[in-house]
């Protein structure tokens, strides 16, 4: 028997979606950016990217938004294609740490 992920939400009950319309933060807006860019360019795959959302552990995948979803799997693609290391993606984000002080 297959056993049902955490994100597998099909067939239960979740109530009403209800659309809305909103303004993006723009670091939402280049998350999807980079995304649509590295796709176009062959360098990942929505099914990587479904993949690594998919893994995350239950108490983060419940507690992201949408967008922070896509940034932490988007930053495991790219680890694991090779195309940037822990090591590089440590060092810019105290780069932007120090900015921001």
């Amino acid at each position: 028997m297959i056993q049902r992920g955490h994100h597998d939400m099909g067939g239960q009950p979740a109530g009403k979606v209800e659309p809305t319309e909103h303004d993006y933060p723009e670091w939402e807006r280049r998350v999807d950016a980079m995304v649509q860019l590295l796709r176009g360019g062959g360098r990942i795959t929505v099914d990587e990217l479904r993949k690594n959302i998919e893994a995350l552990p239950p108490d983060a995948y419940d507690k992201l938004s949408y967008y922070e979803k896509w940034i932490s799997s988007l930053t495991q693609t790219l680890i694991q294609r090779g195309l940037i290391t822990t090591e590089e993606l440590g060092r810019k984000m105290q780069e932007v740490e120090q900015r921001k002080r």
